[in-house]
């Protein structure tokens, strides 16, 4: 520190003030002003934008009651077309019961009766078909059995045994 005291030269930091005021003088004219400027401009356009935002926001609040409103109002509608379409719905279920029970008695009526007769038509073609299958399987069963020599002698066989056993 002593150095720079004893060193110090008058003319030196004379001029060095002139010059650093000259500097500081045309920064502000060369360079502050135009960086101040851009920091005004941005800051206005930084403004402007939230004030369009805010509109904007207000904009939308109103269409939100807006739609809010029509869709209560279309809901309305939906539960009011839904409960007409539910009476008339219940009142042709109950109309269409009434004359579906009407048709079932009858057809109930009719279908005993058709059953009673097909029963009795069945009860005779049963005793008919079981007469037939019982002969048409005991004459394959005895065909089979009956058809090689072998089976034949082994049921001969068979029959002896029985008869000895008794």
């Amino acid at each position: 520190m002593e150095a720079l005291i004893s060193n110090f030269s008058t003319g030196l930091f004379l001029w060095q003030t002139i010059i650093f005021i000259v500097l500081i003088f045309a920064l502000r004219k060369f360079a502050w002003k135009p960086i101040l400027n851009a920091v005004n401009d941005r800051e206005s356009s930084i403004k402007e934008a939230l004030e369009s935002a805010e509109e904007a926001k207000q904009q939308m609040a109103e269409l939100t009651s807006s739609n809010e409103a029509l869709l209560n109002e279309a809901r309305a509608e939906r539960d009011a077309m839904l409960k007409e379409a539910r009476d008339i719905k219940d009142g042709i279920v109950a109309d269409a019961k009434g004359i579906a029970s009407k048709e079932a008695e009858r057809m109930i009526t009719t279908a005993r009766e058709s059953i009673q007769h097909e029963k009795m038509a069945a009860i005779t073609e049963l005793k008919n078909e079981v007469a037939t299958l019982s002969i048409e399987i005991a004459e394959k069963i005895l065909k089979d059995e009956l058809s090689s020599a072998d089976k034949q002698k082994a049921i001969i066989d068979s029959v002896v045994k029985d008869i000895n056993l008794n």
